[in-house]
């Protein structure tokens, strides 16, 4: 538990309904102050309603009090329901806000948007697909650089990183499938410079394509740089941005 001031704090109070809300970082948060709630000093553009918000003390007592006033405030003064059902008290790194999670002072994407991701490559990069290796790429894409323009947020470029990665096996498998049969796969392995023994060691060993396209001899024989630098994959774990981590450092959400 955070003992620091200033610092992020582990409980979160979390109200369904909201009063003050940042258009441009939904992140940045508002001072609580000795009101039942900050009416003044906020210096940042803002709007009076919108559908969430986190409240950050220091612990799960104060948690409890805040929830149970800032709940009463909602409804007796402003006459706005709140959802009982949806609102909580919670350790921050057990919950999501608007995609992410606070881990004690970092932001991390949420454990569910990060499976929503990997969803999302799974049905932009179908089996048995008519389209060109090149065309699915741009279609990923498309969709991939506005996500990871949004979750930039995070501190952990690393999370990028496992989506960039699962795209390129799950493209990989992909070429796999299309060669059809063993031998088609051993001679496309071979031709693209995989030695002998090493493509018959993967093409025979009976795994299945998923299991295949994690293997030395087609990671070789499809590299990572062969899909940045000539299919043309986009990546963004690699832009250094100023409150990132370094791409090694990883964190295990719940």
């Amino acid at each position: 538990m955070a003992t620091r001031r200033n610092s992020v704090e582990p409980w979160r109070v979390k109200v369904a309904r909201n009063l003050l809300y940042h258009p441009a970082n939904p992140l940045k948060s508002v001072p609580f102050g000795s009101g039942p709630l900050p009416t003044q000093n906020v210096r940042e553009p803002h709007c009076r309603f919108a559908d969430d918000c986190n409240i950050f003390v220091r612990t799960p007592k104060a948690a409890e009090r805040v929830m149970a006033s800032i709940g009463g405030y909602i409804e007796t003064r402003l006459k706005l329901v709140v959802n009982r059902e949806k609102s909580q008290v919670a350790r921050s790194d057990r919950v999501k806000f608007l995609g992410f999670t606070i881990v004690g002072e970092t932001v991390a994407i949420a454990h569910k948007a990060l499976q929503g991701a990997m969803a999302k490559v799974k049905e932009l990069t179908p089996r048995g697909t008519h389209l060109r290796l090149e065309d699915t790429i741009e279609r990923i894409n498309s969709w991939y650089v506005g996500w990871s323009s949004y979750f930039a947020l995070t501190n952990y470029p690393a999370q990028l990183h496992k989506i960039e990665a699962h795209i390129r096996r799950r493209l990989r498998s992909r070429l796999i499938d299309q060669q059809k049969n063993q031998r088609n796969l051993y001679r496309k392995l071979t031709g693209r410079g995989v030695p002998r023994r090493q493509a018959a060691a993967a093409v025979y060993s009976h795994r299945g394509r998923w299991a295949l396209s994690n293997t030395r001899a087609v990671t070789k024989a499809y590299p990572n740089g062969w899909f940045i630098a000539v299919m043309g994959q986009a990546i963004r774990s690699d832009r250094k941005l100023p409150h990132w981590f370094d791409i090694d450092r990883w964190i295990r959400l719940a």
